[in-house]
């Protein structure tokens, strides 16, 4: 089964081109400790999923990509064609010269509705050519206006027009010192809209990845090209194909129905996060050994202590015999430091939404920079509510 992927704005496209280049890779590395015949059915289940048929021998991604600036469309398409392994379609694209200004309002209330039938358009065509269809992709940022605004809306068009397809949304936590002034605002709007419309939310923090490239992959200058090769790799590693139970030769077909399966059951308990082992850089796995027990014991507790990296792991902490207790009868003075998702596969559902600032008191500060555009104070307040709910469930757990 095949899956769509739709990128959005600045942030999803140069993701989105990561994430295509590294499937790329890994399904044509050397085959290594495969059989040639095992290699040929991992290649070709890789195909089926995110690249349509081949034009002059290339495979053409399953993507739509989507800004209101050319700039970063127009490199993506270069740096993929300049590879010569695989390429995005002719007509796969949408680009306007005009921004969304940072502005969650003006991409969601300007951009979406002037531009839907155009977007929509080939989204539809995308999925015109998947034999079957597992569902969308959607990469997007949550601090900017683009990726944030017009990623909300086009999310909510796909669960009108596509009701019966998942819809997964990987969406980038901003830097917590600030990359832009209304990030807050921003990412309060795209989370309360996405809890209604997408069916999963993969969530990754800047801040988290970018000290994995410090710490574990030794960069000394680290660059968004490099985080962006960290998000690709953790998301290759979960969509890539994996066994079923029937053995060699037959993966499983529908990657985002079982992800779904295990992970959502509940449409409340959406939020996901990516723990990956190990991660370093290249010339570091020459010098290392590692084992399945090895590997599980440090997983597990990056699982318990809620630890998005191998190193720094708390070993001292230890989920509590008798089951969490609930929020009522846990001291003021007493942190939880253990993980309390309530499922796990290859992603964890974790607490990402509870580090939220939902900054209430400076909630006038900025606010006519959305009203103007037709984002009333109301909406933010439906806003607060929703994530409220949201966090007390999770705290409930």
């Amino acid at each position: 089964m095949s899956i769509v992927t739709v990128q959005l704005g600045q942030c999803g496209n140069q993701i989105g081109f990561e994430v295509f280049d590294a499937l790329y890779s890994d399904s044509h590395c050397p085959q290594g400790l495969c059989s040639k015949r095992e290699n040929e059915v991992y290649q070709a289940s890789c195909k089926e999923r995110f690249f349509s048929e081949e034009e002059n021998g290339v495979p053409i991604a399953r993507a739509v990509l989507v800004d209101m600036e050319p700039k970063v469309i127009n490199q993506t398409l270069s740096k993929a064609a300049q590879s010569g392994r695989w390429k995005y379609g002719q007509h796969s694209c949408f680009c306007q010269k005009q921004g969304s200004g940072n502005n969650w309002a003006y991409g969601y209330s300007v951009h979406g509705p002037r531009h839907e039938e155009s977007i929509m358009n080939l989204i539809q065509n995308e999925v015109e050519k998947c034999d079957c269809l597992s569902g969308f992709f959607i990469i997007m940022s949550m601090a900017g206006g683009t990726g944030s605004g017009l990623g909300a809306f086009i999310t909510q068009n796909l669960q009108d027009h596509y009701s019966n397809s998942l819809k997964m949304n990987q969406i980038i936590w901003p830097y917590g010192t600030g990359e832009v002034i209304v990030q807050n605002y921003n990412s309060i709007l795209t989370l309360s809209h996405l809890y209604r419309s997408s069916d999963a939310l993969l969530v990754h923090e800047n801040d988290a990845v970018h000290k994995i490239c410090a710490k574990l992959m030794n960069i000394k200058q680290i660059s968004f090209s490099d985080i962006n090769q960290v998000l690709a790799h953790q998301l290759g590693s979960v969509f890539q194909p994996t066994y079923s139970m029937e053995g060699s030769y037959h993966y499983r077909r529908n990657p985002l129905g079982e992800l779904m399966e295990n992970l959502v059951p509940h449409p409340e308990f959406k939020m996901l996060g990516i723990r990956n082992i190990p991660q370093m850089s290249e010339n570091s796995l020459a010098y290392s050994t590692f084992t399945w027990a090895g590997l599980l014991k440090h997983l597990r507790q990056m699982l318990i202590s809620n630890s998005k990296m191998e190193e720094g792991i708390d070993w001292q902490v230890r989920p509590p015999l008798s089951g969490l207790p609930t929020l009522g009868k846990v001291s003021l003075n007493r942190e939880l430091h253990f993980n309390t998702s309530i499922a796990n596969l290859v992603i964890l559902r974790g607490k990402d939404v509870h580090s939220a600032d939902l900054g209430k008191q400076k909630l006038r500060a900025y606010i006519h920079q959305y009203t103007k555009f037709g984002i009333e104070e109301e909406d933010f307040l439906d806003s607060f509510t929703l994530l409220e709910q949201v966090v007390a469930s999770y705290c409930n757990l």
